[in-house]
């Protein structure tokens, strides 16, 4: 170390322009709001599994004879014209041709609007909301109303006819076991853990 002449001891001098060493980062605030729960979404009980097989082949059954129907376009129409002329006759073969094709595309519009309400309420219950069930009910009674009006229409004569009856009763017989099965008491309780788990997650959400 240098030293003055008077033997006083010369302290380094630091140059302006020497790099000066980086400041440590700041250290995190303290939090005091708890972490929202980690929502653990149970199994589907064997009774949701099952109403769901029963009725997405409720749902092909149907379909099924949709497409059947309007493969056999024709001679559906050429019945029609037969059945529209029997109950207004006197109408000119225009009109006969027009009202047997709306009598057609309506009927086929009906079964196929109530599949789709059938399968938005299906997607609602996999949602694990309860109040779709009760919306089940009305639907598959329309469903047998709606069918009770088409059969006059889109059940042809012969094996043919059979084969659609035989769909149809399908369908409707897989889509009540459906229907059982989301009122079953597992499918309750999974339900009901569903409202549980978000009345306890609501709170934490808005305590943050």
């Amino acid at each position: 170390m240098a030293q003055h002449p008077d033997g006083e001891s010369q302290q380094p001098v630091v140059s302006a322009g020497a790099a000066t060493p980086p400041l440590p980062p700041p250290r995190p605030g303290l939090s005091y709001a708890a972490p929202a729960p980690i929502v653990v979404i149970p199994p589907a009980p064997r009774s949701v599994r099952l109403a769901r097989t029963f009725w997405l082949l409720s749902f092909v059954a149907g379909l099924a004879v949709l497409i059947g129907s309007f493969l056999t376009l024709d001679s559906h129409l050429e019945r029609l014209r037969t059945v529209v002329d029997q109950m207004s006759p006197g109408g000119g073969p225009d009109a006969v041709t027009t009202s047997a094709a709306i009598v057609f595309w309506g009927s086929l519009a009906a079964l196929l609007l109530v599949i789709l309400f059938e399968a938005a309420a299906l997607a609602i219950f996999s949602a694990r909301r309860g109040w779709s069930r009760w919306l089940m009910i009305p639907l598959l009674a329309g469903q047998v109303m709606v069918m009770v009006v088409a059969a006059a229409f889109l059940v042809p004569e012969g094996d043919a006819g059979s084969y659609v009856v035989m769909l149809w009763g399908s369908q409707l017989l897989l889509a009540f076991f459906g229907l059982v099965a989301v009122f079953m008491p597992s499918a309750g309780r999974w339900l009901k853990a569903a409202r549980i788990q978000s009345a306890q997650v609501r709170p934490a959400r808005t305590r943050q």
